[in-house]
């Protein structure tokens, strides 16, 4: 007999700048972590015993982050050595892969307590720092119809007449709504992160640009155009054959901005709430992955979304709050039109391109936003979502309890 998954508590590090002055560079992810997995003992009275898994994403598996950091991570924090670990990649969605993974064994009664989440130290280990072959070998990636996801993202605006104006306006609202929800204090699934090197403790996101005007996002240029020039464009447009041209309208200010961070949830079966004498605070009531045009690179949100609702037999109308990763400012259009999600739904306080996307993480870190707004407003359902590359993504329907 399947059992239930539940939520009982879910956190994660600010999110900070990929630079050497970022607030969390100075940490190995695996120090990062120890303090989340420390405070999610704190705040929920967790025996780590109890524990029998820990499951994370992460994209770029390479120097710090390669070798299992899920079960490294627990070693280096001094959890028992009984703890199984598992790090698993598809792509950006990774870290709502984990959730998803966690939810199956615990239904399955494999686990009692698992622990799933993220990380992504993108300053200490950059995006493409592991070399895979299926990015930086032109004729190979050709192969393997990967292109960079910047490429994909103007192939959507191209075949969905998406403006540089509207893909700005994209930008500028997550900006203005991630400050606001900054200001007012709505991102309680953050918890401090002390940094000695820097002799500081890190409380806050530090992407956040919600004072950016219309006017300078106007004025940056076009960031993937140069890629399209050599061969992209090219390749896309032998597919397509219905557009003239691909229209560059991405730049640094409407994409997700790289940063750090990392994001755990416990994740457990209704005993575990006895256990620990406290409700869970979500049921994960269901989960869906799928994968769409890999030339589009990030369409698989849609259909992910699309497969979870219609398994589910509901409607966008059926779902009070969406969290879906703004992979680039199209990209969330296309979502808001195939899914007929209103506006006041959808990302309400903001989205990666404004908090940063530490990729590995970002689902998590999704999550515990969702989970944080369903209490704050006292709704019920709300659907997660990521694109990854190659168009895959992946999605989760929560429940609040």
């Amino acid at each position: 007999m399947m059992k239930n998954a539940y939520i009982y508590d879910a956190i994660r590090s600010p999110r900070t700048r990929a630079k050497d002055s970022g607030g969390l560079h100075d940490l190995t992810p695996q120090e990062v972590l120890r303090q989340l997995y420390e405070s999610l003992r704190q705040r929920t009275g967790l025996d780590p015993a109890t524990v029998g898994e820990i499951i994370l994403g992460c994209v770029t598996q390479h120097g710090e982050q390669a070798g299992n950091i899920a079960k490294t991570s627990a070693l280096y924090a001094g959890w028992p050595s009984h703890i199984g670990g598992m790090t698993v990649s598809r792509f950006c969605s990774s870290g709502i892969d984990a959730i998803a993974l966690a939810a199956l064994k615990i239904g399955a009664g494999q686990e009692q307590a698992i622990i799933a989440g993220g990380v992504e130290m993108m300053s200490r280990v950059p995006m493409l720092a592991d070399k895979a072959r299926a990015f930086i070998d032109p004729a190979f990636a050709a192969q393997c119809q990967m292109l960079m996801m910047g490429s994909g993202a103007d192939l959507i605006a191209s075949l969905n007449d998406v403006s540089r104006e509207q893909a700005d306006a994209v930008a500028l609202q997550s900006q203005q709504r991630a400050g606001q929800a900054q200001a007012q204090g709505y991102f309680t699934s953050i918890v401090p992160i002390h940094n000695p090197a820097k002799d500081i403790t890190v409380s806050a996101d530090e992407c956040i640009r919600d004072d950016i005007t219309p006017q300078q996002l106007a004025a940056l240029p076009a960031a993937f155009a140069d890629i399209g020039a050599n061969g992209v464009d090219q390749a896309q447009l032998a597919s397509y054959p219905q557009l003239g041209q691909i229209s560059h309208i991405h730049t640094a200010g409407n994409s997700p901005a790289m940063c750090d961070g990392a994001a755990v949830l416990l994740v457990g079966d209704q005993a575990l709430g006895q256990l620990l004498g406290r409700q869970p605070r979500a049921r994960i009531v269901g989960a869906a992955a799928a994968s769409a045009d890999p030339l589009q690179v990030l369409s698989g949100c849609i259909s992910a979304t699309e497969r979870l609702l219609r398994e589910q037999q509901l409607n966008a109308g059926d779902v009070d709050l969406f969290e879906l990763h703004e992979a680039f400012a199209a990209t969330t259009l296309k979502a808001q039109h195939d899914l007929g999600i209103s506006a006041d739904k959808l990302n309400v306080n903001g989205g990666v391109i404004a908090l940063g996307h530490p990729m590995g993480a970002t689902g998590a870190m999704m999550a515990g936003t969702l989970l944080d707004e369903l209490e704050r407003r006292g709704q019920r359902a709300g659907i997660v979502a990521a694109s990854g590359a190659a168009g895959s993504g992946s999605a989760l329907l929560l429940e609040r309890c």
